[in-house]
């Protein structure tokens, strides 16, 4: 990962004039291995970001407001206990390990003063944030580590912590860059792999680009000439003069599409000139700006990973359904069979005996052709007739009621696939907890039973700004899309909805004025980046004026009807300045 040992000695050094001596004021579990922690100083209040996400582990502050869980998790709580009101007056680093330790003078429910130490480990899938008392005890962690686990290293409450094991590489402050280039002219890899194996703290993005800079290539460590291993000393020289001044150049750099590669704490040249570079200020503001985003839909999607699991659930349970009702229907098509049968018995009851096994008789359903009817033989042609009959009524009856189950079970089926759209773009906790109130309400859930739950406020529509001073209404769910459609947009306001597919239902609040065609065209782009059709290139979407709209009695919340409507062929487009 990018945020190696060398960037969080850097790391380090910025923020530690600016924290050293913050008091804490606040703690904040936002995910399982997530915390905030508010800090007080004099200059004023700061929020430092620990995660030890296995994706993108880091520490750095943050002016984003993430939400918050509405209680407390037991780690919270305890850290709270320990940790809230006491004074930061140690930030130590294990020698280029991305291993911190923040240290901490707090007073225990005794009064007295004790030291408490959060470490926090940036190690990938190992990561972890873990609380020390004043003699190393580990008093809890994010992620407990028992044998099951690890059997080198475990991180459990009431264990002695002891660090990772040691990986006896070079560091870079410490070792002359002749000792340096002797270990690296042993490695047999290509330049970057010996960087990345000789010295301590450098990820591979780092390594790649002092051996991009130190030859324009990648070639294997031991067959460097001598004017490559002279630009490699004048890199390694560079590099070390960087890091003992902290003179840092915050990067990051995307490709063509603007999807983010990489970062470092120098300029990155790598990647050539087709590449997309973003400096920053500084590298906090880098570390926020390149994980936030990404991280905030992981956030989202990890709070409602239950939810996932049972809607997806149900779509499948449902469309098995369906389909075992539908072999079940077409079992129903021979009952005409039976009730010809029937009556062909009833018309020959003068010839028919009792016993035989098959009734041969003419059938003047098929001009009058033979047809050899099966029966059973201990019951009388009558009582034969009567079973054809009862049969037929039978395959009639679940004809009827499988028809119906059948358009049921679709629209439930089309109804699932529109949460589960829903769903896949929200962007909140509120978001979600509204479409998981909304299956309760819809049966498909049960609502969470014990304590009355307090009733939470409705989130309102999204809103955007429109060309020519009209705006754009987004319903967030389908509880949301029904009261925007049918209550609030006025019948002459124009709503827009991605053609035969779930999405939100967009209005184009008009206010008594006549619809532009950008107007129209933002809104059509709107309902298209709001649908399932998101990643498509181009799909269709209907409008039409909300007065068109109609509602079935008993239909699922979202579902409208409308018979009047133009479409229009557009690309899904984000809308910016949401209100």
């Amino acid at each position: 990962m990018a945020l190696d040992g060398i960037f969080l000695h850097l790391l380090s050094e910025e923020l530690k004039p600016v924290l050293l001596g913050a008091k804490v004021d606040k703690i904040y579990q936002t995910q399982k291995v997530e915390l905030i922690l508010t800090l007080r100083t004099r200059s004023g209040a700061y929020r430092l970001l620990l995660s030890a996400s296995g994706s993108a582990p880091r520490l750095h502050l943050t002016t984003h407001s993430i939400e918050n869980p509405a209680n407390p998790p037991m780690l919270c709580m305890l850290l709270r206990k320990h940790l809230v009101g006491a004074t930061l007056i140690g930030w130590e680093q294990v020698g280029f390990d991305r291993i911190v330790k923040l240290i901490f003078s707090a007073v225990n429910e005794l009064g007295d003063r004790v030291t408490r130490t959060l470490v926090v480990e940036i190690m990938a899938q190992y990561s972890n944030i873990i609380l020390l008392d004043e003699n190393d005890v580990i008093l809890d962690s994010v992620k407990r580590v028992d044998l099951s686990k690890s059997s080198v290293r475990q991180i459990l409450p009431g264990l002695t912590y002891e660090l990772p094991p040691a990986q006896h590489k070079l560091n870079l402050l410490q070792t002359d860059t002749d000792e340096i280039i002797a270990h690296l002219s042993k490695k047999e890899t290509k330049l970057s792999g010996a960087l990345l194996s000789v010295m301590e703290g450098m990820s591979p993005v780092l390594c790649r680009e002092i051996a991009y800079r130190s030859g324009g290539g990648d070639t294997a460590a031991n067959e460097l000439t001598a004017q490559q291993t002279e630009k490699l000393r004048f890199e390694l020289d560079v590099l070390k003069n960087t890091v003992q001044s902290a003179t840092v150049s915050p990067t990051a750099v995307a490709d063509a599409d603007g999807k983010l590669l990489d970062f470092s704490f120098i300029p990155i040249t790598q990647y050539g000139s087709a590449a997309q570079y973003t400096s920053y200020e500084s590298l906090s503001e880098l570390l926020e700006s390149f994980y936030y985003e990404r991280e905030r839909l992981v956030r989202t999607k990890s709070k409602a990973e239950d939810l996932f699991k049972n809607i997806n659930n149900l779509i499948e349970r449902l469309a098995k359904k369906i389909s075992n009702q539908m072999l079940e229907l077409e079992a129903c098509k021979d009952r005409e069979e039976k009730k010809i049968f029937a009556e062909l018995i009833n018309a020959n009851l003068y010839r028919l005996t009792k016993g035989a096994s098959v009734y041969e008789v003419e059938n003047y359903y098929d001009g009058c052709k033979v047809i050899a009817i099966p029966v059973k033989p201990e019951l009388t042609p009558s009582e034969n007739a009567q079973r054809y009959y009862k049969e037929y009524r039978k395959l009639r009856t679940a004809e009827e009621k499988l028809t119906t189950l059948i358009e049921e079970g679709r629209e439930d089926l089309a109804y699932l696939r529109t949460v589960a759209d829903e769903l896949n773009r929200a962007e909140t906790e509120k978001e979600i907890a509204e479409i998981r109130r909304e299956l309760a309400d819809s049966g498909f859930l049960k609502h969470k039973s014990g304590a009355k739950q307090k009733k939470a406020q409705p989130m309102p529509p999204l809103s955007f700004p429109a060309p020519d001073g009209f705006t754009v209404f987004v319903g967030r769910n389908n509880i949301q899309n029904d009261t925007l459609s049918l209550k609030t947009a006025a019948k002459s306001d124009l709503w827009f909805h991605i053609q035969k597919a779930p999405g939100s239902h967009v209005i184009l609040a008009l206010d008594g004025r006549e619809p532009t065609e950008k107007a129209m065209e933002f809104a059509a782009e709107t309902a298209a980046y709001y649908s399932s059709g998101r990643e498509a290139g181009a799909v269709e979407v209907d409008y039409t004026e909300a007065r068109n709209l109609k509602k079935p009695v008993g239909a699922k919340p979202g579902y409208v009807i409308y018979h009047v409507y133009r479409s229009v062929l557009v690309k899904p487009k984000a809308p910016e300045n949401a209100k």
